[in-house]
């Protein structure tokens, strides 16, 4: 038996956008262009979603509906900064992640599961973590299949938890409108619809061959969706290209012990990582980001490949010490390995990553 997360980020752009302005926090946030280039909304917090902002939908609607939001330009770099944080997150946990935008990803975590931990449990702890890391929340759905933990990750939102137990997938599908089914998109509702098939369920009960006939093949597979029958794989898309750790204060700091702990912490998950993955780099990267939110990252090279969290912390705490002068202060801090070489044992042929889950 399979167990399959869906993780979505809730309202993400906006969400970044609160969580770097805290005084746009609780209220109604649109990121997108401007109403007089004929912007759209790309993102739209849930203050804003309350007066029937969307995304997609032009930013002159969106003003006129809520004329006292607050619209901010998008920061793509910035997002697919987080977006890589939450990937490597979930890779710590599994290395069955399938990305799906930088927002989303698909995680099959039935090796960390038949380990003995409830996937429940491991959902909880991943948005626990996403929430104490990063400060951002995401919503997760739990269930056998990837088509039946999508819909579930959106039944709770924002900061949800929902889990379809294995059999229970045709009673949580056969109430839902047919349009949260996967490949049921507007064209083919209103057909259904007006054949009277309005729910999932009413979708299970019909006969496959009307289904063909209505639909083709699609409506073969249409059918199996309805039934909660779907062995699609998650398939992991990237190779790791790096491997880092990074943390953000409370309150910005400039002491130094503590900095250097931070460090520390830091590099032994980093090398906790890199054991997992048989992995071991050449350059060790220090990230930091200032009081006033100017982010810079120092690296280093260095004559050999390393993996252990003294090595790590050594190399990334004299990084850091050059930058401690001043009355600099710090909100974020991290470390990271990049500059994987190949096998020692085969140096002509690329590393051949062993993947394993919690154990």
């Amino acid at each position: 038996m399979r167990h399959i997360l869906h993780a979505d980020f809730d309202a993400f752009y906006a969400s970044v956008e609160q969580l770097d302005a805290p005084e746009l926090r609780g209220k109604p946030v649109v990121v997108g262009g401007s109403a007089e280039g004929r912007g759209v909304v790309a993102s739209a917090s849930y203050e804003a979603r309350g007066f029937g902002v969307r995304s997609a939908m032009p930013m002159r609607t969106a003003q006129r509906l809520c004329p006292e939001a607050v619209r901010v330009g998008a920061r793509f770099d910035r997002y697919r900064e987080i977006s890589q944080r939450v990937m490597s997150m979930f890779r710590d946990l599994t290395p069955l992640v399938e990305p799906l935008s930088l927002d989303e990803a698909y995680l099959d975590v039935t090796a960390v599961a038949t380990n003995g931990e409830q996937p429940a449990m491991i959902a909880a702890e991943l948005r626990r973590r996403v929430k104490v890391e990063l400060g951002l929340t995401i919503s997760i759905g739990v269930a056998t299949s990837k088509s039946v933990a999508k819909i579930a990750s959106d039944m709770d939102k924002p900061d949800g938890l929902t889990v379809v137990a294995p059999g229970d997938e045709r009673a949580f599908l056969a109430p839902l409108p047919i349009g949260k089914l996967w490949g049921v998109g507007p064209k083919t509702a209103e057909r259904l619809i007006a054949a009277g098939v309005e729910t999932i369920g009413d979708i299970a009960r019909q006969d496959e061959g009307w289904l063909v006939g209505m639909f083709g093949k699609h409506g073969a597979q249409m059918r199996r969706l309805a039934l909660g029958e779907d062995d699609s794989a998650v398939v992991a898309r990237r190779e790791t290209k790096s491997v880092s750790a990074e943390t953000t204060f409370a309150r910005d700091t400039g002491d130094a012990e503590m900095l250097q702990e931070v460090v520390n912490r830091l590099s032994q998950r980093v090398a906790q990582q890199l054991r997992r993955k048989e992995l071991q780099g050449r350059t060790v990267k220090l990230k930091l980001r200032l009081s006033d939110f100017t982010t810079f990252t120092r690296q280093r090279t260095l004559p050999h490949a390393v993996q252990s969290a003294d090595e790590l912390s050594r190399s990334a705490g004299e990084l850091l010490r050059a930058e401690l002068y001043g009355r600099r202060r710090f909100r974020l801090v991290g470390v990271g390995v990049s500059g994987f070489e190949r096998s020692e044992a085969h140096p002509e042929e690329p590393r051949q990553l062993k993947f394993v889950g919690f154990g």
